[in-house]
């Protein structure tokens, strides 16, 4: 949650300095594209890849047998990592102009991103370092330290933002500089607070490298299906980011700020389980125990539709008073406001979507078949791009948030469907069952939530921060009520069991 608040607040002053402008434009294509190379090959695959081979290390051979696999792979993502950011940086010119080749009519605009670019490539290597560390910990049962070094980086690149864009015109450089710089920092910072606690869990770092070792080799034959199985995403997006650049200056960071939001419950929830619950199926998977595999799956899931569903609602019906609290002041303008709010309302209809990937691709992979989640992967990035060449040329960027949320609610679909007939049943009646009522009570949320915010705008009315912050908090207060009593008297059971575990920790604490 610290993590994906800072991440809010990093959009909120990027948005304050920048708005939507031609420079946060270029950052965000800039930014893209090692982001994309990190999401796909460092914490996508490693998760897929190395948490079940670690794992089974842990499980069957002890932990001195998994630490010599640790530094197997740390070195060669070192090696494997360096020559991808040296291709990237003396490719960066023609590689920017394949995918915002629409900035070229912008003066500067195309040089300033391919700039940005080739000095951001190098946060591919700390990252992917980064992730190694986090599979590693999660293996380990230490989960708070490594969820919360994304927010190390959120504070970097806040810090910079403040502290360098004031200084880089004065240095020859654009201001928007300033955050790039922002964004190396952060990733030295996220391996920098997760090594020490590895170290302290008996790892010791050692230059060796082996590439004909069994589980090394086990690590990169499962990253390269598991890179491509993890993808539809990331590619989805960039794929948006691509046909976003010729809608015009805006466009791109709209959607970027969009998707930001839409993606702070599926950090919440979403990743937060998904990292849970791999680690516990490689386990099973380890020991041949499909029931546990299955029982743990269909919580997962469960649980996830419970805290997400409500969530998409909640964006779509407060879309507008959301973004304009959290960003539309300085650079941002309303009409900027409004522009977000519609593409976080299309966003918004895939988020469940987006968080089923995230707890099943893995699965795939824990259980030895890193066949499905690729070939369906790739039917959905063809599915996305065929739906947003076609919406964009109707609805504009809209189009293109719309088109990401069908692909990845087919993407979650065909899933769900593959990974009930591999484990023979993942409990599909219970889950339409609980689906079914968590739907309306979300439902009932959404009417509330409405209702409350239309309320709120005719007896308080106003522009100030502190009237928009109220009817917000207002709104969002009703919706909650209206969702507990709904989901009591619907008798969701992961309702009841998540408010008993939260009465309990408040009742240890209060001791």
């Amino acid at each position: 949650m610290t993590s994906r608040i800072l991440g809010v607040v990093r959009e909120q002053v990027l948005a304050a300095l920048f708005g939507a402008g031609n420079a946060m434009d270029a950052y965000n294509v800039a930014y893209r594209i090692p982001n994309l190379v990190r999401d796909l090959f460092a914490e996508g695959a490693m998760s897929s890849a190395f948490v079940p081979t670690f794992t089974r290390h842990l499980t069957t051979a002890g932990k001195e047998s998994a630490w010599r696999l640790a530094n197997y792979v740390i070195n060669g993502l070192v090696v494997i990592t360096l020559i991808v950011v040296a291709l990237g940086m003396v490719f960066a010119e023609p590689l920017v102009d394949l995918f915002a080749g629409a900035y070229r009519t912008v003066p500067g605009k195309l040089e300033l991103t391919v700039f940005l670019t080739r000095l951001m490539l190098p946060f591919l290597t700390f990252v992917a370092l980064a992730a190694a560390c986090m599979g590693m910990l999660n293996s380990l049962h230490r989960f708070f330290i490594p969820a919360l070094s994304p927010a190390t980086y959120n504070v970097a690149t806040v810090s910079c933002a403040l502290l360098l864009v004031p200084l880089m015109p004065g240095l020859g450089l654009e201001p928007i500089t300033a955050v790039a710089f922002g964004t190396l920092v952060g990733g030295v910072a996220q391996l920098a607070l997760q090594w020490p606690v590895l170290q302290r869990e008996g790892f010791a770092y050692r230059p060796v490298l082996d590439w004909h070792d069994e589980g090394l080799r086990r690590v990169l034959v499962l990253m390269g299906p598991g890179t491509i199985g993890l993808a539809a995403t990331q590619v989805n997006v960039f794929v948006n980011t691509v046909l976003a650049t010729g809608e015009g200056t805006g466009a791109v960071s709209w959607l970027n700020y969009a998707f930001r939001l839409m993606y702070l419950p599926i950090g919440l929830f979403g990743i937060s389980i998904a990292t849970a619950t791999l680690p516990a199926v490689s386990r099973h998977a380890a020991l041949d125990d499909e029931p546990r595999i299955r029982g743990t799956v269909a919580d997962g899931l469960t649980l996830m539709l419970m805290l997400n569903v409500p969530a998409a609602a909640g964006l779509v019906v407060l879309a507008t008073p959301i973004v304009r609290v959290i960003f539309e002041r300085a650079a941002f303008t309303a009409a900027d406001t409004a522009a977000t709010a519609a593409a976080l309302q299309f966003y918004a209809v895939g988020l469940v979507g987006y968080s089923v990937v995230r707890i099943l691709s893995p699965v795939f992979y824990a259980l030895g078949q890193n066949r499905t989640p690729v070939l369906v992967s790739i039917v959905t990035v063809l599915v996305n791009a065929g739906l947003n060449i076609a919406l964009v040329r109707v609805m504009g960027y809209r189009g293109l948030a719309l088109g990401t949320s069908i692909a990845a609610l087919f993407n979650a679909t065909i899933l769900v469907t593959l990974l009930d007939r591999r484990l023979g049943s993942i409990d599909g009646r219970r889950g339409a069952g609980a689906l079914m009522r968590i739907v309306i009570a979300s439902a009932l949320m959404a009417v509330a939530a409405g209702a409350a915010e239309a309320a709120g705008a005719r007896w308080l009315p106003g522009d100030a921060l502190v009237l928009q912050v109220i009817r917000l908090g207002a709104a969002i207060g009703v919706a909650l009520a209206v969702l507990g009593v709904a989901a009591h008297l619907l008798r969701i059971r992961e309702f009841r069991e998540g408010a008993a575990m939260v009465m309990r920790r408040l009742r240890r604490a209060s001791r």
